[in-house]
């Protein structure tokens, strides 16, 4: 059985599972409160940044997940390639 690798953006800084990670880091030093206010903003920027990216990683694969699960009008399935 072959390992699949996740694909990595680079605009998210790695894969999916580790902009989340980062995301997650990033919300428990601004929710600990004890950062100055320049490192909050450049830390709340990231974030922003990591959260639209990881969306839309969510919601191709969404839109990958309704492809194969699509039925035609008598309940048959559709096939068609996915787009990668």
């Amino acid at each position: 059985m072959t390992e699949r690798k996740a694909k990595k953006d680079p605009k998210a800084g790695g894969d999916f599972e580790a902009s989340v990670r980062r995301l997650g880091e990033i919300v428990e030093a601004l929710e600990a409160g004890d950062l100055p206010l320049e490192e909050s903003l450049k830390l709340f920027e990231e974030g922003v940044g990591l959260a639209r990216t990881s969306q839309k990683v969510l919601d191709n694969a969404e839109q990958r997940v309704e492809q194969l699960l699509s039925v035609d009008a008598e309940g048959n399935p559709v096939t068609k390639p996915l787009d990668d």
